[in-house]
């Protein structure tokens, strides 16, 4: 059975946005940030089978200003590790999908050391993140080193978060419209400071009051979610997040992917048929 879409006007059509990390075969995963490739493999084909197509937050922020978002699905990747350009990108491109990765450019060549437990990841260095970029898909900033924001001096929360967009701006060549809260943590002294920054949205978990263009609710996705998961979880949604206003589209990025496919070109990709 097909997931329903929703058929609203422009910038009223509901946003949902997956949350993953991790994507490879590492055990034990304490923290459930971790899905295997064959289980992404199936998620997205779970998309397609329903029509959906996964694609980069700012992507799916440009087609539900424009009343095109019907069947898009915002895909995050959060904490920018290195298996998401050697594993997820692969899968990505495979079922044509884009995605987000929400980068620490202060922490370039080293790895996941904020989780007590579990294995080791490494993460995304400069030229990791500019080959992500380069494959299609959105490099977004998820602060300096990983920090809760909520509780931080001034001068340490702009240099998480302007900080963080200026060097992103010096890897990539363009400064990030997105920004991800580590921990989902957000209060409204940290989403004026995102916004003062100068990005288009940010992303959070379950924002509540707060939700709107700078706290972007999302959903977890896990390795336990296989297709009955992933239709309930759509299903619920609605009932479980509070619901977005209209919101302006953030910039089109300059930079076109390996297919020669530029961001620029104000077409969007339609949803493969099943």
């Amino acid at each position: 059975m097909r997931v329903a879409t929703d058929s609203a006007g422009p910038g009223l059509s509901p946003v949902w946005l997956l949350m993953y990390h991790s994507v490879s075969y590492t055990t034990p995963d304490p923290y459930r940030i971790t899905v295997t490739p064959d289980r992404l493999h199936r998620q997205l084909a779970w998309l397609r089978r329903n029509r959906l197509r996964g694609v980069s937050v700012g992507e799916l922020l440009r087609a539900r200003a424009a009343g095109r978002a019907g069947r898009m699905v915002g895909l995050t990747f959060d904490d920018g590790y290195r298996d998401f350009l050697d594993t997820a990108v692969p899968l990505l491109r495979g079922h044509g999908c884009t995605a987000t990765v929400f980068v620490l450019p202060g922490r370039l060549h080293g790895s996941n050391v904020w989780d007590t437990d579990g294995p080791r990841k490494r993460l995304l260095n400069a030229d990791g993140i500019r080959a992500a970029a380069e494959a299609g898909m959105e490099i977004g900033s998820h602060g300096l080193l990983h920090r809760s924001l909520p509780g931080l001096d001034a001068a340490e929360l702009e240099r998480e978060v302007a900080h963080s967009r200026d060097l992103l701006a010096e890897i990539t060549g363009e400064p990030p419209q997105g920004f991800c809260y580590p921990y989902g943590a957000v209060d409204r002294r940290t989403a004026d400071a995102v916004r003062d920054a100068g990005y288009a949205y940010a992303c959070a978990i379950d924002p509540g009051r707060l939700t709107g263009q700078y706290a972007l609710p999302r959903v977890h996705v896990g390795e336990r979610d296989i297709a009955p998961m992933m239709r309930l979880k759509r299903l619920l949604h609605p009932w479980r997040r509070r619901p977005l206003p209209p919101l302006p589209a953030p910039a089109r990025p300059v930079r076109a992917d390996r297919s020669g496919r530029s961001d620029r070109s104000g077409r969007q990709n339609e949803a493969p048929a099943s």
